[in-house]
């Protein structure tokens, strides 16, 4: 059996989140005061006795989702199940900043604070309201493309997040997305949702934000991670810390590769996922994906506690 941890994106953050491991374990809750002393403020505070509207915010879910995950991955580690219990590491869009910290490659510091950043920066990049993005349900990836090329009319419309073979979210100007999820059903999509965001990720739209993070980057160290990233934007193994470097800057305007990153990681003899953190849609999506994979959960004292019996 050969397994890979996965981290995931933004949308699984809940009120509570990581309590019980903090709890459970000194050395998880050692990671939510580093995170609030590296931003300067009790992030851990409104994850845990805060309100979920103000949690949902992107300069928030994005370090929050981080501590949650690597809360988990110390959890682990207390209990002998190292980083290199895995093959590879991966992350949805912020989960790669998450996988990435867990693997040794950026400082739990360094990422908090770049992922306020990336957060920050990802808001502001497109006044609110001007963006949308859509989940087209029952289309594959080809089909989605081409109807984001049909809706764009001159304006920003992409395919952004290739989730699974039943899911493809597209990005960009609010028109155009409105358009795309019209035309999608029209094409036959089963449905088209128009997804609660508060702005157009992975799309071209948000080039300002990759110009900060080109920067922000820039003035952290980056060392090899102890095992391969199989990296959003390629879905495939990357290892060198200036490729690292690009590839997140590539990231915030590219899409997120998922379906073919799991595929790429089953290519390579992964056989079982571990999802490190908050809730459990990388283990949907993956059973979408490919039915003989199997997955579980590792974000509670209870999940650490059924591996480590296990």
């Amino acid at each position: 059996m050969t397994i890979a941890f996965v981290f995931p994106g933004q949308g699984a953050q809940t009120i509570g989140m990581g309590k019980a491991l903090a709890e459970a374990y000194p050395v998880a809750k050692a990671v939510f005061d580093e995170v609030d002393a590296a931003l300067g403020e009790a992030l851990s505070q409104l994850i845990w006795e805060g309100d979920i509207e103000t949690l949902t915010l992107t300069q928030n879910a994005q370090p929050a989702l981080m501590a949650t995950s690597l809360a988990a991955m110390r959890a682990l580690e207390a209990e002998g199940v190292s980083i290199d219990k895995a093959a590879f590491v991966a992350g949805h869009s912020l989960g790669e900043y998450s996988a990435l910290a867990a693997a040794g490659a950026i400082s739990v510091a360094d990422t908090a604070r770049l992922l306020r950043t990336r957060g920050q920066a990802m808001q502001s990049a497109v006044p609110v309201g001007e963006g949308a993005m859509a989940a087209i349900l029952g289309l594959d990836l080809e089909a989605v493309r081409a109807v984001a090329d049909e809706a764009a009319q001159g304006e920003v419309c992409q395919a952004a997040n290739d989730n699974d073979p039943t899911q493809v979210v597209v990005s960009g100007a609010k028109a155009a997305v409105e358009r795309a999820a019209e035309i999608a059903k029209e094409k036959g999509a089963k449905r088209a949702v128009m997804l609660p965001v508060s702005a157009p990720f992975h799309c071209a739209l948000m080039q300002p934000a990759a110009d900060v993070m080109a920067e922000a980057l820039a003035g952290v160290e980056i060392t090899s991670p102890a095992v391969p990233l199989i990296a959003n934007v390629r879905a495939d193994a990357v290892t060198d810390p200036d490729e690292i470097r690009k590839l997140l800057v590539e990231q915030v305007t590219g899409s997120v590769r998922w379906r073919e990153s799991v595929q790429s990681m089953a290519a390579k003899g992964v056989t079982e996922f571990w999802e490190i953190g908050a809730g459990k849609a990388l283990s949907g999506m993956i059973r979408k994906i490919d039915r003989n994979l199997t997955s579980r959960q590792v974000g509670t004292a209870e999940d650490v506690a059924a591996i480590t019996a296990g």
